[in-house]
């Protein structure tokens, strides 16, 4: 059976991706300030098939190559790969400041970045591998307050789409996803009202649901025959 690997994988669309593969791949999760749910939800799945929970800082590279070593050790091999940890940071650019910009690329490029760097050598040794990215709405098309988080988002597309021309010919594919507005811990930042106008920009009229991204996901890292795609998951919002 294959494995795959999910970073933020504790929590919102990483856990939600986990119970879509359980089941049929075994499934390493890797959490930060989370474990609790993550053995809570390995506790809930454990029943339907092989899944552990590792601690892994992805902004740090040596606890990347240290949590990916634990899963090749449980595991064997590492066929799948999801990169959906991520942070957001919500504020006026010109309050913005060097360290909230830092330690948003830490977590969702550099960390994305890391995971591929050691995943994608035993990938490359099979010439068969799956990688998805989870982006967002706004790298494509940039949120008011959140330039960080949208530049991250972008730099994330970015690199899915020069890697998947570069991996493509030993067979290994790479593709994103870039959900909406999804209804996930990132969403509480926001008051009632800011998510009633959000809702009323959607043209399927409600937040979508973890779920709903996982199956995205799945898909992709399903589908043989697509690489370097950019998918909206994001009830007909702006594309």
């Amino acid at each position: 059976m294959d494995t795959i690997l999910i970073s933020g994988g504790s929590r919102g669309i990483g856990a939600a991706v986990a119970r879509e593969a359980i089941g049929k791949y075994n499934v390493a999760i890797l959490y930060k300030n989370s474990k609790d749910k993550a053995l809570s939800l390995c506790e809930e799945l454990s029943k339907k098939g092989a899944i552990e929970a590792f601690y892994c800082d992805v902004s740090s590279y040596e606890s990347v190559r240290e949590a990916v070593s634990l899963v090749l050790k449980r595991f064997g091999e590492i066929d799948k790969l999801c990169c959906a940890a991520g942070i957001s940071q919500t504020k006026l650019f010109i309050d913005l400041t060097a360290e909230d910009w830092k330690n948003t690329f830490g977590t969702n490029v550099d960390g994305t970045f890391y995971l591929t760097k050691e995943v994608v050598n035993g990938m490359l040794q099979r010439k068969s591998g799956s990688i998805v990215y989870v982006s967002s709405i706004w790298g494509e098309e940039g949120a008011s307050m959140e330039s960080a988080y949208s530049s991250s988002k972008a730099a994330i597309i970015g690199l899915a789409k020069s890697l998947a021309k570069e991996l493509a010919p030993n067979g290994i594919r790479v593709n994103v996803v870039t959900p909406g507005a999804i209804d996930t811990d990132m969403m509480k930042e926001y008051s009632k009202e800011d998510i009633e106008e959000v809702v009323s920009s959607i043209p399927l009229g409600r937040l979508g649901d973890p779920k709903e991204v996982a199956e995205s996901i799945i898909f992709l890292l399903e589908a043989s025959y697509i690489t370097g795609c950019v998918l909206p998951v994001n009830g007909g919002g702006i594309n």
